[in-house]
């Protein structure tokens, strides 16, 4: 493979043409509006239509709107082949990648010919990116879904993939009484509803079926999944037949019932902005030259703060309360974790049970001091009983993490993803539903010791990321220096990956053979287990009963204290 055909080739450079790479007929498509003429890769044996509009720009007087759908057409072909720019964002994930408000755009990478050539309907894996609701894009090097599409052609279960753009930070996640009142609510999300509704429209003419839709996940973005899962109160609109969620799920990541802390933050913005002496400001915002608004939201105190909340309709209530009654669509999913999960939420300096204790009750500000005693009890201050199970079981790091670092970190895993995936776990085995559950414990080159197996090492996994594609400068490519186990485990993961999208199955008698791992059970309240995703022994299948009394807690107070 050549790194620089892979660089223009998959999903990722922004703002780029792919056309010079593309060799004798260009494959065309004509969809609802038009008729778009992409590029073929012979390397991939794969065709790319990118940078399509799913809806009219989010610009003028539709910048903070909910998404529009495109209502223009077009004779002649129209070039699919220029990456769009990312959608405005405030993070280390913009940096390198033109961004623009002009974004709500996606891209679709196919094995060439399609359906003609594989005879049928393919599936479909749709990405949604992480980056909490603040930086990310569809177009993101790091996401490089070639390698996984070509892996699907060589087992002999093609499929399809699309990434999509979605409002990021305050242009996608704005809250306060005036966007609540203007039903402009949650907009990003809504992005992410309509590029479904596009796909289900329009992916037939690509080669794939629509009743075979699979939406995908890390972070935010497996986050987004589970609010898709939830939307409209649990309603099923028919965009998805299953779900994969990496580090998030149904159960929100974050209080989404905050009206009074964004109220005081929407003033904050509007007073920034000139805009808070208006009769209207929500009006006034839109009108702004791009320039001064965005210049106002990227404040330290504003930039990284807006994340979805209830607004009674796309997102209805409190997941929690949702799962409990029921009210989400009944689907199999794929829903897992990292080991050291906690690592990248813990605060730093903990150095006793106080700091701890004081940690965890401004983050949760519904907890009380008999609560909070509960929680440290059931969380001792035992590094052997802690993550970061690689750094041995008498290990207390220095400064600046704190002695009670990994006591912090196995707390903050466990109340940020690991309980809730849990629960997921454990409502849907209760509904009769498929869930297989994971939890990911290799640790790639470009995290520490301290890192562990910490937030986001396994994407690179699951996508067959080998080459490290995007990590480089600011990460050490994954797969360096590391042993053939390492890309064996990414081989076990994505293909676990494409038989589920293709058949909502993650087992084969190929799997077993191929890499000598045990059959993967769905979860069961009977038997709870998931199975383990490992580089430095085999992957196998263990109990889902670690750290039940603290994760039990956790899940007990999920609406009471935690306001999930």
């Amino acid at each position: 493979m050549k790194l620089t055909l892979l660089l223009s080739l998959a999903v990722g450079v922004s703002s780029i043409s792919i056309a010079r790479h593309g060799h004798g007929n260009a494959p065309v498509v004509t969809l609802q509006n038009g008729t778009y003429k992409g590029v073929h890769s012979p390397q991939y044996d794969q065709d790319f239509f990118v940078g399509m509009p799913f809806a009219q720009p989010p610009t003028g007087g539709l910048r903070f709107r909910n998404p529009k759908s495109l209502n223009a057409s077009w004779k002649g072909e129209r070039d699919a082949t220029i990456f769009s720019p990312a959608c405005v964002g405030y993070g280390a994930s913009q940096m390198g990648y033109n961004v623009s408000e002009d974004c709500l755009y996606l891209n679709v990478i196919r094995p060439s010919g399609g359906s003609k050539k594989h005879h049928g309907g393919l599936p479909v894996a749709v990405w949604i990116y992480g980056g909490g609701f603040a930086q990310g894009s569809g177009v993101d090097l790091r996401y490089n879904l070639s390698f996984i599409v070509q892996e699907s052609v060589a087992l002999g279960q093609p499929m399809i993939v699309i990434t999509l753009n979605y409002r990021l930070s305050a242009w996608g996640f704005l809250q306060g009484d005036e966007v609540r009142n203007s039903g402009d609510t949650n907009v990003g999300l809504r992005d992410q509803r309509l590029a479904l509704q596009w796909i289900q429209e329009n992916i037939g003419k690509f080669g794939g079926d629509s009743d075979k839709v699979t939406i995908w996940g890390q972070s935010a973005g497996a986050a987004s999944v589970g609010m898709h899962v939830m939307a409209y109160n649990g309603r099923d609109d028919k965009l998805f037949r299953s779900a994969i969620m990496e580090s998030g799920g149904p159960v929100a990541i974050s209080d989404p019932d905050r009206k009074s802390y964004y109220e005081t933050a929407y003033q904050n913005l509007t007073q920034l902005a000139g805009c808070s002496t208006t009769p209207d400001s929500l009006e006034c915002l839109r009108s702004l030259p791009f320039e001064k608004l965005n210049a106002a939201i990227n404040t330290t105190s504003l930039s990284s703060i807006w994340f979805p909340q209830i607004d009674g309709d796309i997102i209805a209530r409190h997941s929690s309360e949702q799962l409990k009654d029921g009210a989400f669509v009944h689907v199999p999913i794929i829903i897992g974790t990292n080991s050291d999960e906690g690592t990248s939420f813990s605060p730093k300096g903990v150095n006793n049970t106080e700091i701890l204790k004081k940690s965890m009750q401004g983050s949760a500000p519904l907890m009380n001091a008999s609560f909070a005693d509960r929680v440290l009890a059931a969380y001792p201050d035992d590094p052997a009983q802690n993550v970061l199970a690689n750094l041995g079981p008498t290990y207390r790091p220095g400064s600046p993490y704190g002695a009670q670092y990994r006591r912090s970190a196995t707390y903050y895993g466990d109340t940020q993803f690991i309980a809730s995936q849990r629960l997921t776990c454990e409502t849907w085995s209760a509904a009769g539903l498929t869930a297989y559950c994971f939890r990911f414990n290799a640790i790639p080159a470009w995290a520490t010791p301290l890192d562990g197996a910490t937030h986001f090492v396994e994407v690179a996994f699951a996508m067959l990321n080998l080459l490290g594609v995007g990590y480089p400068p600011v990460r050490t490519p994954p797969f360096e220096g590391k042993p053939p186990s390492y890309a064996n485990l990414a081989r076990l993961m994505s293909s676990d990956w494409i038989r589920f999208v293709d058949t909502g199955d993650v087992n084969s008698k190929a799997r077993s053979r191929t890499f000598g791992v045990p059959h993967w059970p769905k979860y069961s309240l009977r038997k709870p287990e998931g199975f383990v995703y490992d580089a430095n022994v085999t992957s196998h299948v263990e109990p889902d009963t670690y750290r039940a009394q603290g994760i039990s807690l956790i899940n007990s107070g999920i609406s009471s204290v935690y306001n999930r």
